[in-house]
Order: C-alpha cells, then structure tokens, then sequence
C-alpha cells in the first residue's frame, strides 16, 4: 500500500504579511493513521524540499497527540524536509493520494496545474483522493473524462463558511471554499462547526476541519482495502 501525500509550498497568508501554509494536525494525524497500518508514505509538494507550516497550528494549544508524535519522530521530520517536487510523482507509483490542509492549498494547490493533473489521472485509474480541511480546493478545478468538474454531483465537505468566518479569514483568503465547492456542482454536507465530519463519494474522501483529519485517513483505509 503506497499513498502520496501533497503539501502546499505557500507561504503568505494573502495581504496580512503574516505567515501561512500546512496544518501541522491535518499532517500528523493522517500521516500515522497511515503509517500505522502499513502505508509506505511519500511526501512531495509543488516546489519540493520543506513546506511552510502554519505557524499557529504549532502552538501549544494546538497541539495533539499525533503533533506530539511527530515533533518527537526525527525520520518523519526528515522526510518532511526533503519532499519530492510534485512534477516528479507518478499516479503510477502509489494506490492512493491525499492533501492535507491549512491555508496555503487555497492559493497554490487550488491553481496548480501538476497538482490539478495529478488529481484526475488518480481519479481516471480508478485510485481513491483525500483531502481535508482546506484542502478540498485541491478538486475544485480538476475534471473526469467528460470534462465535468470532478466534485460535481458528489457529497464532499471541506472548512465552511461559519468556521473561516470564526477564525476571522473570511476576507483574507481569496474565496471560501465551501462557497466554490458549491460552484462546481459539489454537493456539500458539513457538520456543527469544529467537529468531526468526513465525506465519502465513490473514491472521493473530503473532511471538514482539523477534527477529521484522522478520520479521512481512516475513511481512506477502508477505501484501499475494500
């Protein structure tokens, strides 16, 4: 079992001068859910090399118990310092991928056309995609065969409007992205603000908020070993 895991290269949160990029938990979490049971991970990213953590997301009271973990695992810090450039994977090579949020994928990952390609030649191979949090941006643009938005039709869920709203983001990222999943003809489901809640649609797997990073890998497992 092999899974690609792509992290944002972005660094800048919009205008703000303030820095952004990964979720450490949105990393952490599914990063173990999968090692543990057995997944040989490979990190890359659009730029490759070490990918901008938010920095809040390393503060104390975000902290985990699968933070916790990584902070003290000094191979996985090491192989997140050396990811591999995006432009260099292969769907060929790994039976699933997945994105973790935090900020940044709202202005890279969104947009790029590696990413975006890489996206729909898991999805024609038939190969399950995961994404959490912001992360969903990563499908907004990518399509199926029939040119059709990808998301269109199907349940996903991603950060909603009332928690960009609660962080005070709203008018920093460049959209919500509940708001473009809807666009492409997404059908989005949340749930309360904060809590768990994963989505699944056919090789699809979205999760709304931090909470369920763990369970879009889980729900990602379930999916490879069916």
């Amino acid at each position: 079992m092999k899974i690609l895991i792509v992290l944002t290269s972005h660094d800048r949160l919009g205008d703000t001068g303030e820095k952004t990029g990964f979720w450490l938990e949105e990393f952490a979490a599914p990063y173990y859910v999968l090692k543990d049971a057995g997944a040989a991970i490979t990190l890359a990213s659009p730029k490759g090399g070490q990918p901008p953590l938010d920095p809040k997301s390393a503060l104390p009271e975000n902290q985990t118990e699968a933070t916790r973990r990584f902070n003290a695992d000094a191979a996985a810090k090491a192989s997140l310092a050396a990811t591999r450039k995006l432009a260099d994977v292969s769907v060929a090579d790994f039976d699933a991928l997945f994105y973790p949020g935090g900020h940044g994928p709202m202005w890279d990952l969104a947009v790029d056309p590696t990413s975006i390609a890489l996206i729909e030649a898991f999805a024609r191979a038939g190969k399950p995609v995961g994404a959490v949090c912001h992360a969903p941006v990563a499908l907004t643009n990518a399509r199926g065969p029939d040119g059709v938005h990808l998301v269109n039709g199907r349940r996903v869920t991603g950060f909603s409007n009332d928690e960009e709203q609660a962080v005070q983001l709203d008018k920093v990222v460049p959209f919500l992205l509940e708001d473009r999943l809807k666009e492409r003809g997404g059908l989005y489901h949340k749930g309360p603000d904060w809590t768990p809640h994963v989505e699944i649609d056919g090789g699809l797997v979205t999760g709304q908020n931090p909470a369920s990073s763990a369970p879009v890998a889980e729900a990602l497992l379930k999916l490879l070993r069916a």
